[in-house]
C-alpha cells in the first residue's frame, strides 16, 4: 500500500478519534483536541492527493477512498454540530444530499468511462467548509463572552457561506457534466 492511500485510511481512522473528542464532555479541553485531530485529517486530505499525482500513485483505492473519507470526515462534523445545536439540521441535510447527488453522478460517469475531476467551485466549497468547522471546533464565543455576539455573527456567516457554495458547486457541476446523463440516456 502507497503513502497517499495510508494517509487515507489514516484520516478514516481519526474520524472516531474526532467525534469523541468533540462530543464527550468529560474530556478536558475537548473541542481543541478535536480540532488538532480535524486539522490533520485535513491536512492528509491535501497531502495524499498531492503525493499520488506528483509520483504518480493514483490508485483505484485512492480514486475511491479518497473522496469517500473526505466525506466522511466532514459529514461527521457536521452531524454533530447538529447535536451540539451549532448549525441547523436542514441545513446539513443539504450539504449531505450534494455530496451523495455528486458522488451518484460520478458513478454514472465512471460507469461511462468518464472521470470527471473536482471543480474550482467544489474546492471554494471544500476548503470553507474546513474553516468553517474549525471555526466551530475553537468555540470563541465560550473564550470571548463579551465577543460572543459578534462570533455568532461570523460563524453564521460562514453557515450560510458554506451552504451557498455547497448549492452553487453543486449547479456548476452540474451544468459543465449534463453530457455525462444525456450519454447514459441513449
Amino acid at each position: 500500500m502507497n503513502l497517499p492511500n495510508k494517509l487515507t485510511i489514516l484520516r478514516v481512522i481519526l474520524i472516531p478519534f474526532f467525534l469523541i473528542a468533540m462530543l464527550w464532555d468529560g474530556i478536558p479541553a475537548g473541542n481543541w483536541i478535536a480540532l488538532g485531530i480535524f486539522a490533520v485529517a485535513s491536512i492528509t486530505d491535501m497531502l495524499d492527493g498531492k503525493i499520488a499525482r506528483k509520483y504518480n500513485l493514483v490508485t483505484n483505492f485512492g480514486k475511491f477512498m479518497d473522496p469517500l473519507a473526505d466525506k466522511l470526515l466532514v459529514s461527521s462534523a457536521l452531524i454533530a454540530f447538529v447535536d451540539l445545536g451549532r448549525i441547523p439540521c436542514w441545513i446539513v441535510i443539504v450539504i449531505i444530499a450534494r455530496e451523495f447527488i455528486i458522488s451518484g453522478f460520478r458513478l454514472v460517469a465512471a460507469d461511462n468511462g468518464i472521470v470527471i475531476a473536482a471543480g474550482i467551485w467544489g474546492k471554494i466549497k471544500t476548503a470553507e467548509q474546513m474553516v468553517m468547522i474549525c471555526i466551530l471546533l475553537a468555540d470563541f464565543g465560550s473564550l470571548f463572552p463579551a465577543a460572543e455576539d459578534i462570533i455568532y455573527v461570523i460563524e453564521t456567516i460562514l453557515i450560510y457561506a458554506a451552504l451557498i457554495l455547497t448549492i452553487v458547486s453543486l449547479a456548476d457541476y452540474l451544468i459543465h457534466n449534463k453530457g455525462v446523463l444525456a450519454e447514459n440516456n441513449k
